[in-house]
C-alpha cells in the first residue's frame, strides 16, 4: 500500500481550491439569477456562461486539491486527454443541469432532474480526473466511501440550483457560494478518502504530464477565467436596472429610448 498525503503543501492548497469552489459556485447562481429574469437568446447565454463557470469551477477546485496530493515512493502524472475530458464532462453534465432549471415548467421536477445531473456530472468529473492518474501502481476504491461522494455531490448541486431560484440580495447569495464550496470541498475530500493505493514494484516510465506541466497552467488559466468573468456579471446590469434605466430615459424624454 502507498502512504498517501493530501496536504503536501499544508493549507494552502485546500484553501485555494475551496476558494476557487466558492468562486465558480457565486457565478454560477448569479448567472442562472440572470437568466431567470430573462427570455429567448439571453436566458440561453447566461445559462451557458453559468454552466461553464460551475463546471470550470469545481474542475478548478478538483485539481487545485490534487497539486497537494502526493505517494510516497512514486511520481504521479497525469494523461491529458483524460484530464481536458473530465473538464469537458464537467461543463456539459452542469450545464444540463442549469438548463433543466432554466427551461423547466415545474420547479421542483426540474430541481430534482437539475440536481441528479449536475451532482452525477460532478462525480463523473473527479472520477475521470482521478483516472487520469499515472503512478507506480494501482488505484482502488472503498465503495461506500465513493456512494456517499456522489450522493454529497447530488445534495451539493441541488442545494446550489435551490438557492439560485430563491435566494435574492447580495448577502443570501454569497452565504449561498460559500455552503456549495464546503459542499463541493467535502465531496472532493470523501472521493479521496475512498482511495487506497496498491504499489507496484515495476519501474516503468509513466505517461502523460505532471501536475506542473499541465495542470498548474489550465488551473491558473481557469481560475482567471472566472475572477475575470465574475468582474463581469457584477458590473453588468440586470433586467430591474436595464428596465429602470428606460424608464428614466423616457422621463427625460431621450430620442435615444424611442
Amino acid at each position: 500500500m502507498g502512504d498517501m498525503n493530501h496536504f503536501s503543501f499544508g493549507w494552502l492548497t485546500p484553501v485555494i481550491s475551496y476558494v476557487m469552489a466558492c468562486v465558480g459556485s457565486a457565478l454560477g447562481l448569479r448567472c442562472t439569477v440572470r437568466a431567470l429574469a430573462t427570455t429567448g437568446s439571453a436566458r440561453r447565454n447566461w445559462l451557458v456562461t453559468g454552466a461553464v463557470a460551475i463546471g470550470s469551477g469545481i474542475w478548478t477546485m478538483h485539481f487545485v486539491a490534487m497539486l497537494g496530493f502526493s505517494v510516497s515512493g512514486t511520481e504521479l502524472r497525469y494523461d491529458v486527454p483524460l484530464t481536458v475530458l473530465s473538464l469537458v464532462v464537467a461543463m456539459l453534465v452542469t450545464g444540463l443541469g442549469v438548463f433543466a432549471v432554466g427551461y423547466g415548467r415545474h420547479r421542483g421536477r426540474s430541481l430534482a432532474v437539475g440536481g441528479l445531473t449536475t451532482g452525477v456530472g460532478v462525480a463523473c468529473m473527479h472520477y475521470l480526473g482521478m483516472a487520469a492518474l499515472r503512478l507506480h501502481g494501482s488505484v482502488g476504491y472503498d465503495p461506500p466511501l465513493v456512494v456517499l461522494s456522489v450522493l454529497i455531490a447530488v445534495v451539493a448541486a441541488t442545494a446550489a440550483l435551490w438557492a439560485a431560484l430563491t435566494v435574492r440580495g447580495g448577502a443570501a447569495a454569497a452565504g449561498a457560494s460559500l455552503v456549495m464550496g464546503v459542499a463541493v470541498s467535502s465531496m472532493h475530500y470523501t472521493g479521496m478518502a475512498a482511495v487506497h493505493i496498491r504499489m507496484d514494484p515495476a519501474r516503468a516510465a509513466l505517461g502523460g504530464a505532471t501536475a506542473m506541466q499541465f495542470i498548474f497552467p489550465l488551473a491558473v488559466g481557469l481560475g482567471s477565467f472566472l475572477f475575470l468573468t465574475s468582474a463581469f456579471v457584477a458590473l453588468s446590469p440586470t433586467a430591474r436596472e436595464r428596465a429602470a434605466y428606460a424608464s428614466a430615459d423616457e422621463l427625460r424624454g431621450d430620442p435615444a429610448s424611442v
